[in-house]
Order: structure tokens, then C-alpha cells, then sequence
């Protein structure tokens, strides 16, 4: 299926009820598992630049590769945190989890400390320091020590349950994947992510969801297929065409 033959009619009527009202959606895009340039990476940063939405390139800090920094550079990419080697922990028959109850939360934070240092050795000033836990999973045990180690914000899946969990650290959360992980991992159905959208939307209208917390599209470069990055590029074009506007952190 093309972008072109997406059924979008559902979401359109709500874009068009945010602009009659003058309503504005902050709207940002993190990508994850980043650990070296890529033919996955060069497409991810041409959508970025088309689109006119800079990408936060959650980096994999044990894996990642001197080449990145300059790469993100050139490319006007955002590195962010993405916890430290993108290992679970977890039990079997557990989800997944690097950041998890699993462990003490001086081993967290241990593992937060060297994946903060590796980066910042990495990309310098460049770096964002927003913490993304792998699988966006993490025992709240842990946010007081990412605040104290000099993060000022951590990134999961889902609305937020408040602008900060902690002190001195922010939350700021993705809301849709578009791919089916569990299933073809290739595209959700096109008519249940746009259903999706809309009800987030909605919702922020309502005053049931926190609009003031970014809209995020969260994508992983590495693994998409046509109909992922076909899809991704034509949601985002279609929300900066109405209400949306561009956010970054930092």
C-alpha cells in the first residue's frame, strides 16, 4: 500500500477541529538503537531533513562507533542516551528490560553513569543528556540517581503520568510505533495507527492527555521495510501540514 492510498479521512477531521480552535501540537521523533553510520541511517536523515523534523538518535553508548559523531554532526541528528549495551536482564518468560527491578539500582546507575560518560567522550557538548531506557522500560527506584549524574530528562512509551517524576528530571515520552513487533514486524495496520493517532489527539483536546508533553513518533531505522518508512514520512508530513510544530529538546 502506498501513501496515497491510505484511508487518512478519520484523522483529517481531527486535524481540521485543531485548527478551527487554533490548537498547536508540539511534535517530536526519536529513533532508536543507533550504533554506526548506515545506508538505514543516511534514508533516516534525508526523511528528517525533507520533512523538516530533526530526528533524536537514541545511541546504543557499549556499541556505538567513533564515525557517529560525525555523522550525526553533518546530518543534523540529536544523540541521546540509549541506556548502555541494550542488554536484558529480565528472566525468562519476563519482558524485556535493561533497566528493570531486575538488578540493584546501584548497578543501574552504574550502568546510566558509563553510557552518560561513553557518549558525552563521543559527541561532546553534542550530546542530549536524555536517558531512553532499551525496550522503554525502567524501575522509578532509579530517576532521583539519573537526575543527580546529570540527566534532565528520560524518554518511554505512552503518555506520561507527569511533566516530572522526579526533581530536575523531565519526562518526555514517544506514543506510536508503527511497527507490528509482535507480529509481521512490518507495518501496524495503517488504519489502526491512524485510528491511533486520532484518539491521542483527541484526548489532548479533551484535556485527558497532557499536551503540553511533545507528540512522539518513535521509529528504529535499522529494521523498517518500504511500508514503514512510506508510512512514517507521510503521518509526519500530514501533522506539520496542520497543527503540528516541530519540537527538540535542549
Amino acid at each position: 500500500m502506498t501513501a496515497g492510498t491510505y484511508d487518512w479521512s478519520p484523522l483529517d477531521q481531527e486535524l481540521k477541529i485543531w485548527e478551527a480552535e487554533q490548537r498547536s501540537l508540539p511534535l517530536w521523533w526519536r529513533d532508536d538503537d543507533a550504533v554506526r553510520p548506515t545506508e538505514q541511517l543516511d534514508q533516516l536523515s534525508r526523511l528528517s531533513e525533507s520533512l523538516g523534523l530533526p530526528v533524536h538518535l537514541a545511541v546504543i553508548p557499549a556499541h556505538a562507533e567513533p564515525g557517529l559523531a560525525g555523522y550525526c554532526k553533518s546530518a543534523g541528528l540529536i544523540p541521546v542516551v540509549h541506556g548502555w549495551q541494550h542488554k536484558s536482564h529480565a528472566p525468562a518468560g519476563e519482558k524485556k528490560a535493561e533497566f528493570g527491578a531486575h538488578r540493584p539500582v546501584s548497578e543501574l546507575l552504574s550502568d546510566a553513569k558509563r553510557g552518560l560518560t561513553q557518549l558525552q567522550g563521543l559527541f561532546g557538548d553534542a550530546l542530549v543528556p536524555m536517558f531512553v531506557p532499551p525496550w522503554n522500560r525502567f524501575t522509578t527506584g532509579m530517576l532521583s540517581g539519573l537526575a543527580d549524574m546529570g540527566f534532565t530528562a528520560i524518554s518511554g512509551f505512552t503518555p506520561r503520568a507527569a511533566p516530572a517524576p522526579t526533581p530536575g528530571l523531565e519526562q518526555i515520552n514517544t506514543h506510536l510505533d508503527p511497527i507490528d513487533w509482535k507480529g509481521s514486524r512490518s507495518l501496524v495496520p495503517a488504519d489502526r495507527l491512524i485510528a491511533q493517532v486520532t484518539k491521542d489527539l483527541q484526548q489532548r483536546r479533551a484535556g485527558t492527555a497532557d499536551n503540553e508533553e511533545p507528540y512522539g513518533v518513535l521509529t528504529h531505522h535499522l529494521v523498517h521495510d518500504d511500508a514503514i518508512w512510506n508510512f512514517s514520512g507521510a503521518l509526519i508530513a500530514r501533522l506539520l501540514a496542520g497543527p503540528a510544530r516541530p519540537w527538540t529538546y535542549g
